[in-house]
């Protein structure tokens, strides 16, 4: 696919006014919201819902079944594994100095494993990694990678327990 090109699945619902640029490869049943901006050169899997107000940066790699709630921010360079659930304003980060030298040059977005759930109003740091089926709590700051089945929690996060010991909680 040449930087110009897209591709956009069979069966999609792109609200306006959703702008997506060129170079993007979205698979089939995507859908956004209102006024989502997808950069270029993304790769986006099949069963992905972007809601409104969210910025997907470019350079990041969305896998199926992935929900993306509303007012969020996917930096460049963040990985979205298959089924996580990103909730409203989220905030994913690629850089933890803003104005340093050659900036540009070494941004890390953070990766969310498999079934890993982000809470409202939380904040990922630059390079982080949330485990499968983790579950971070609403407004809880990551600073630490997590662990597999962790539940995170507070500002920074803390660890508060284990989602297999939760009672009528499903695992995917």
């Amino acid at each position: 696919m040449s930087k110009k090109d897209y591709k956009i699945g069979i069966n999609s619902k792109i609200r306006q006014p959703t702008i997506i640029y060129s170079g993007n490869e979205i698979g089939d049943n995507f859908q956004t919201g209102h006024f989502v901006t997808i950069r270029e050169n993304n790769k986006i899997g099949n069963n992905v819902s972007i809601g409104s107000h969210s910025n997907i940066e470019h350079h990041i790699i969305i896998e199926d079944n992935v929900s993306i709630h509303s007012n969020c921010f996917i930096p460049e360079y963040s990985i979205l594994k298959n089924g996580c659930w990103i909730g409203p304003n989220v905030v994913l980060t690629n850089t933890r100095y803003p104005k340093s030298i050659d900036v540009k040059n070494n941004l890390i977005g953070p990766t969310i494993e498999e079934y890993a759930i982000i809470g409202a109003n939380s904040t990922i740091l630059p390079g982080i990694n949330i485990g499968k089926y983790a579950l971070i709590g609403a407004g809880t700051v990551i600073v630490r990678n997590v662990l597999d089945y962790e539940i995170i929690t507070g500002n920074p996060g803390k660890k508060i327990g284990d989602i297999r010991k939760l009672k009528k909680y499903k695992l995917a």
